[in-house]
């Protein structure tokens, strides 16, 4: 109920930006959708302390955070009489800043103001709104630095932990999947985010805290789309691309690329996918030898999705061919993982995916050899490794692979196998991205619930799966 009393928080929060109640109006529609608040209706919240309905609080509240600066809360403008509630945000909101320095602050003022307990939702984008900001990128590192500013050599304990600290939170990824750490990761990312915009640093510091801010960036990214949240794993990766570019971080730049494109064919959007794939291939362009060939297996993938499979075999073996040659540097510490072993199970899961695919659209003569090709490449691969082994994640989503490629073959007791090992992982590693492959066969196990196997495979899904199972895809 309105209280008949101007709202002095609301009055001076506009004052501040020089804004009338129409302005805010058409900053929440710009934001959150034509049509969200008439452009009348915040004179009543001003002048006559109206308050509106959920989420209106909330919209108002992060429009005035991000331009004022600084956390404005829902309890604040409306004194406990308006519900706060999570806010649900478009992942490149914002992000259509000036590839600059000032542009990327701006943008890591929205993460600082963020704070520990952001309760925003962000939705992934496709299309065009994607792609141009990959885009955006490669038009502004046309015009960058062609060497990166070296580091000083001033003692500085702080930025050493932050770079010492790294290779562990890739670690933790890797034992334990992006679900479970994820939060303690984007902690990280905030505290580097806020050295950087507190300033008055040396060129080489500055130069070290946005090479820290892109690499983290991209493990919380990546950590956020293994754990189910694949709009705010697009906002991650977007805040590397620019801190990455910030740093003239060109392999970092080529790997988040590279990581888009492979988020895109995940979801089976091949157009966005094997784009920006093809971006990161031209970033990639005189970096390490273990990044293009990261980058090039990552361009496999996207071709197999969209059905380019002869695109797909020379990507593949290009791949193999460049990581066992020299040139571009020295592979970067985070590259750690990529041998021959790995290029050939991505390949392996690229395939599985492509004759899935096929095979719910009933082409079973195109499905039956890319599951066959696929399956071999995955049984060399880490799907079986003990339980104490460093990369369980991996082996969790090689085995739900494993799993789906004997499935859509008709080999249940293989399937039930593999997939008892990869269920008896879900215990100890968060990975939705992996849950979402073993969905895939609800349907094709309780069509085939007279065969023992399938039938005991189809149980287990169910218990370990509630929310999952028998999901279409």
């Amino acid at each position: 109920m309105p209280s008949n009393r101007p709202n002095q928080a609301l009055a001076s929060a506009l004052a501040e930006l020089g804004w009338s109640p129409r302005t805010l109006a058409r900053r929440i529609n710009r934001t959150f959708g034509t049509g969200t608040v008439a452009e009348s209706v915040p004179y009543h919240w001003r002048d006559s302390g109206g308050v509106p309905r959920p989420p209106l609080p909330t919209y108002v509240a992060w429009v005035l955070t991000q331009e004022l600066g600084r956390p404005v809360t829902v309890a604040e403008l409306w004194q406990g009489r308006a519900a706060d509630s999570p806010v649900t945000l478009p992942a490149d909101v914002e992000v259509d800043r000036a590839w600059s320095q000032a542009g990327t602050l701006g943008l890591l003022d929205d993460w600082i103001t963020a704070g520990l307990l952001d309760r925003r939702v962000f939705l992934g984008v496709s299309g065009s709104a994607l792609r141009s900001i990959a885009a955006g990128y490669l038009s502004a590192e046309s015009g960058a630095l062609t060497a990166a500013l070296e580091g000083d050599r001033v003692s500085a304990p702080l930025l050493e932990q932050i770079e010492q600290s790294i290779p562990h939170l890739q670690r933790l990824d890797d034992a334990a999947g992006g679900g479970a750490h994820l939060n303690y990761v984007g902690a990280q990312f905030r505290a580097v985010a806020l050295l950087l915009r507190q300033g008055s640093h040396s060129p080489g510091v500055e130069h070290r805290l946005y090479t820290a801010l892109a690499e983290i960036g991209q493990l919380a990214g990546w950590m956020a789309f293994d754990g189910g949240k694949p709009g705010l794993a697009q906002r991650y990766f977007f805040t590397a691309l620019k801190a990455a570019h910030a740093a003239n971080y060109r392999a970092m730049a080529a790997h988040v690329l590279a990581d888009l494109a492979f988020q895109a064919a995940t979801v089976e959007n091949p157009g966005d996918a094997v784009e920006l794939g093809e971006m990161a291939d031209h970033a990639a362009h005189s970096t390490p030898s273990g990044v293009r060939a990261s980058v090039r297996t990552r361009l496999a993938y996207a071709y197999a999705v969209a059905v380019r499979l002869d695109s797909f075999d020379r990507a593949y073996r290009s791949a193999i061919d460049v990581l066992g040659s020299d040139g571009g540097g020295e592979n970067p510490a985070w590259m750690y993982y990529l041998t021959p072993n790995h290029l050939d199970t991505q390949a392996g899961y690229a395939l599985v995916h492509a004759g899935t695919l096929a095979s719910d659209d009933r082409n079973q003569s195109a499905a039956a050899p890319l599951l066959r090709r696929g399956e071999r490449l995955l049984r060399d691969g880490a799907h079986a490794v003990s339980p104490d082994h460093p990369s369980q994640r991996r082996a969790l989503f090689e085995g739900a692979w494993l799993t789906v490629a004997t499935t859509y073959q008709g080999n249940h007791e293989k399937a039930w196998q593999f997939g008892q090992v990869a269920l008896t992982r879900t215990q100890n590693v968060h990975s939705v991205r992996s849950l979402s492959v073993l969905s895939r066969l609800g349907s094709r196990l309780r069509r085939a619930q007279r065969n023992e196997y399938a039938r005991s495979l189809s149980a287990m899904l169910d218990r370990a799966l509630p929310r999952v199972a028998g999901t279409k895809r």
